[in-house]
């Protein structure tokens, strides 16, 4: 969690520094990819769904995408990580495979992306807590299975996603299929630590003289929350995400995506959406930086409901020290880790194929009894 990817949304914006008629012919050039791109994966079965649209979630309105080939397949409503990083731009390019298999319910949170735009920011700056964020993905799944009439659905969520989805499916097992945890956090001090130490190590194994300076100039890390500014703790944070990036702990041997690229040609996002993306990715850790600095799972680890963890061998934004220990303490009715030995943090960019073959081999399956019945 806690991405350092406010350098990768510029590139949604980057028309906006060139010269005027550059820019406006290579914003014409990604919406007509995004056009391309939205026609050719057009759901079109009599049995599909695809809708995009705003319901009204904890008191304000809020943007959710629905899209499934078959409208009999379980529901997977996915929590995006960040705080504020939405999936709903880049589903195109990652989840789609999903959708023959699952009706997948993607979700801009309190604070991001269409849901930023769409209501007054300093009206919602008062309600950005763990809590509240809680309640309305609680509020969405109960949306969900009156609305489709479903007993039970696959809760997934991404990083941040996982704080919002631990603590639904263990308030809530009997409402999930299974609770999927990808790049999961589970202990946010320990995580910040375990994470410094290691590119740190890293930093000097190459003789990185620049890195081990400017570490070291944030030490002790993680700053003491009770004794530093939030503006502060953000500026170090950003220094210490920024060589844990080169040092390949978000994707793994690349010191950069094209997170935002991808989202320039989405076909659920205009122009005016991706610039309120940008400024919701700085809204959200904003606002909920300090309450997540006190968040541990680490002795939270029974569930009523199965289990599922998807992990990047090498991730250090979310520990997989931290996830391998954590699941070794997890009880619940079945439970099951898959490591990802090519990834970092991004599993569904890194290691798309098996991504999508994880959650139909080890997701699916616990569905299947129930969905027969139901038909």
């Amino acid at each position: 969690m806690f991405e350092r990817i406010r350098v990768i949304a510029i590139a949604a914006t980057l028309a906006m520094a060139a010269p005027q008629a550059m820019a406006a012919d290579k914003a014409d050039g990604l919406r007509e990819a995004a056009r391309i791109i939205g026609d050719a994966q057009k759901i079109v079965g009599e049995d599909g769904i695809q809708t995009t649209e705003q319901i009204e979630l904890g008191g304000i309105r809020q943007t959710i995408n629905i899209r499934g080939r078959h409208r009999h397949n379980p529901i997977l409503l996915v929590l995006h990580g960040g705080p504020g990083l939405t999936m709903m731009p880049v589903s195109h390019m990652y989840l789609r495979p999903l959708e023959e298999f699952f009706t997948v319910v993607q979700w801009d949170q309190r604070g991001a992306g269409r849901t930023y735009a769409a209501n007054d920011p300093e009206k919602v700056r008062p309600t950005m807590t763990v809590e509240r964020m809680l309640g309305d993905a609680e509020e969405l799944a109960a949306y969900l299975r009156k609305r489709y009439a479903r007993d039970k659905i696959v809760l997934m969520g991404h990083s941040w996603g996982t704080v919002l989805g631990t603590e639904l499916a263990q308030k809530h097992p009997d409402w999930f299929y299974a609770y999927v945890g990808v790049s999961q956090v589970v202990d946010i001090q320990e995580n910040e630590r375990l994470g410094y130490a290691a590119v740190m190590q890293w930093a000097r194994s190459q003789g990185n003289a620049q890195a081990v300076r400017e570490l070291e100039s944030v030490a002790p890390y993680p700053p003491d929350p009770a004794k530093t500014p939030v503006a502060e703790q953000r500026k170090i944070l950003d220094l210490q995400r920024k060589w844990l990036t080169q040092a390949g702990g978000y994707l793994w041997r690349r010191a950069g995506d094209h997170y935002g690229d991808v989202a320039s040609i989405s076909p659920e996002y205009s122009p005016g959406d991706l610039q309120a993306w940008g400024k919701g990715l700085d809204f959200s850790l904003e606002s909920l930086w300090p309450q997540l600095m006190a968040l541990d799972f680490m002795d939270h680890a029974r569930f009523d409901c199965p289990v599922v963890l998807l992990h990047g061998r090498h991730d250090l934004n979310a520990s997989a020290e931290l996830a391998g220990r954590w699941f070794e303490k997890i009880q619940a009715p079945s439970k099951k880790m898959v490591w990802f030995d090519y990834s970092g943090h991004m599993i569904f960019e890194e290691e798309p194929g098996r991504f999508m073959l994880s959650l139909v081999r080890d997701v699916l399956p616990l569905t299947t009894a129930d969905t027969q019945a139901s038909r």
